[in-house]
């Protein structure tokens, strides 16, 4: 609405555009803006601009999920590791060797 109300009070659209992305402070809108910029000077069909622009978003927003996605597998080893592996471990390992000493402690006993 901001825009618009700029555009009608007689500012310029790219200087309109230009003023919401530095009140946004959202980086994509600012190349954005941009992107609009350049298509305007150059007379190139905004179409071709927008399908490039959203590809490019894309292949960003895809490759900071698989950065995620791999931070967290990392984080995530050791913590399995020490609550489900090792305590299996431990019972595995330990368990027929504490039946052992119950079973000769019960026979000292008697």
């Amino acid at each position: 609405m901001q825009v618009n109300r700029e555009q009608r009070a007689g500012r310029p659209r790219l200087e309109a555009w230009q003023n919401l992305a530095d009140r946004t402070e959202i980086e994509e809108f600012h190349q954005f803006v941009g992107m609009l910029t350049q298509t305007d000077r150059f007379g190139t069909p905004i179409a071709k601009a927008l399908q490039r622009f959203s590809e490019d978003i894309r292949t960003k927003r895809r490759q900071r999920a698989e950065e995620a996605a791999s931070k967290t597998k990392d984080q995530d080893y050791f913590p399995r590791w020490y609550l489900c592996i090792f305590p299996c471990i431990f019972i595995v390992l330990l368990a027929p060797a504490v039946l052992n000493i119950m079973a000769g402690l019960k026979g000292m006993g008697q």
